[in-house]
C-alpha cells in the first residue's frame, strides 16, 4: 500500500474530473489496487460487488454515481432510472439514499446540473471528513488510558472519509498518546474486521488483535473489554440501529457484562422517515459468501446457507449514539431532525 498511501491523509475514494477513483477493498490487505470508475454504471457495480464498503464511502460513491449520471444521461426519464438503479445497489445503507437525493435535487434546479452534481458530491465527502474528526474527538473523551476496546466490522478510514466512524475515537485516543488495545472481530462472512480493520490498525501502529466473532463474549466475561464502538448503516427515529450482522449479539453481550456500547455515525446515517428498526430493509446476500472464503469452499456445496448482511440492535442495548452534533441517548435521536 505504500505506493498509493503516502501519508496519514489517504482516502478510500476521490475523483478527478468525471472519473471516480477507489482503493479496491476486495484486494486488501495483501494487494494494493486503485480502480478507475469512469461511468455511473461502473461506480454502481463497484458498490454492488463491495469493491468499496462502509456506509460513508458507499454514500460518497453513490453521490458521485449520481453526478456521473447527470454527465451521461440526456433525458429526465433516464436520470430518474439512473437514480433508482443507484439506490438499488445496497438497500440498507441510509447514506446512499441521503447522497443520491442531495445530489439529484441540487443538480435538478441548477443552470449547470453536471457541475453542481459533482460539487455537491464533493461537499458530502468533505463534510464526512469534518464530521469524522468531531466524532473521533467526542468518542476519545470516553476512552481512558489503558482501555481495551472492541469493534465490529470496518468503520475506519476505508468506510467513512477522514478518520472513520467507530475507529475515529480509537485513532484520536491513540493520537493523544493513550495506551489502548483493540479487539477486532473478524466479521464473517466478508471478514471486514480481519482484512480491513486490522490492516488500518496495523498501518496506524495501534496495538490490536483479531478475534473470532464468537470470542467476543469470552473476552467480555474475562473483563478484558472496557468499551465497544461500532458504526451504523441506518439509524431509526427511535434509536434502533442497523449495522453489520453480528452487531446485535455484541450489544446484548455488552449489556449483560455492563460494558458501555456506543454507536458512532454522522447524522446523514439517521433515517428520519424510519419509525423503528423493524422498518429497515435488510439486505440478503449470496449464500456463496457463507459457504466460501474467497474462491475456496468451506462447507458442503449442496447445503443451503442464509446470509443477512445486517441486523438491528434495539435502542435499549445502546449506551449512546455519537454524531457530529454530540453524544445522544438513543431515545433522543429524533430530536436531531
Amino acid at each position: 500500500m505504500k505506493k498509493i498511501i503516502k501519508d496519514k491523509e489517504w482516502k478510500a475514494i476521490w475523483r478527478e474530473g468525471n472519473t471516480v477513483f477507489i482503493i479496491d477493498q476486495t484486494k486488501l490487505p495483501f494487494t494494493s489496487k486503485i480502480v478507475e470508475l469512469r461511468s455511473y454504471l461502473s461506480t454502481v457495480n463497484a458498490i454492488q460487488h463491495m469493491l468499496l464498503r462502509g456506509a460513508g464511502t458507499i454514500g460518497v460513491a453513490a453521490g458521485y454515481a449520481m453526478a456521473q449520471a447527470f454527465a451521461e444521461c440526456t433525458t429526465k426519464k433516464d436520470l430518474g432510472k439512473a437514480k433508482l438503479f443507484i439506490e438499488s445497489s445496497r438497500p440498507t445503507a441510509q447514506n446512499l439514499f441521503y447522497a443520491t437525493n442531495r445530489v439529484f435535487y441540487a443538480a435538478a434546479k441548477s443552470s449547470d446540473p453536471t457541475e453542481t452534481a459533482f460539487k455537491t458530491a464533493d461537499d458530502i465527502l468533505r463534510e464526512d471528513e469534518k464530521h469524522s474528526r468531531i466524532m473521533g474527538e467526542l468518542g476519545a473523551e470516553l476512552v481512558k488510558d489503558g482501555f481495551q476496546i472492541l469493534t465490529h466490522c470496518n468503520a475506519g478510514k476505508l468506510a467513512i472519509q477522514g478518520w472513520g466512524s467507530a475507529l475515529a475515537p480509537i485513532y484520536v485516543a491513540h493520537e493523544q498518546g493513550k495506551d489502548i488495545f483493540v479487539y477486532a472481530d473478524e466479521t464473517r462472512p466478508r471478514l471486514q474486521g480481519a482484512q480491513l480493520t486490522a490492516w488500518e490498525l496495523q498501518y496506524a501502529g495501534i496495538p490490536h488483535a483479531i478475534i473470532a466473532d464468537n470470542a467476543a463474549g469470552y473476552y467480555m466475561q474475562q473483563k478484558k473489554i472496557d468499551i465497544v464502538f461500532v458504526g451504523a448503516d441506518r439509524i431509526a427515529c427511535n434509536g434502533d440501529v442497523a449495522n453489520k450482522i453480528g452487531t446485535y449479539e455484541k450489544a446484548v453481550l455488552a449489556k449483560e457484562n455492563e460494558i458501555p456500547f456506543y454507536v458512532v455515525a454522522p447524522c446523514s446515517t439517521i433515517d428520519f422517515s424510519c419509525r423503528c428498526g423493524a422498518d429497515v430493509p435488510i439486505e440478503e446476500r449470496s449464500s456463496d459468501e457463507v459457504k466460501k472464503i474467497g474462491n475456496k469452499h468451506i462447507a458442503n456445496t449442496e447445503s443451503n446457507a442464509l446470509n443477512p448482511a445486517f441486523d438491528v440492535t434495539p435502542a435499549k442495548y445502546i449506551t449512546g449514539i455519537i454524531t457530529e452534533k454530540g453524544i445522544h441517548k438513543p431515545e433522543d435521536i429524533h430530536t436531531l431532525k
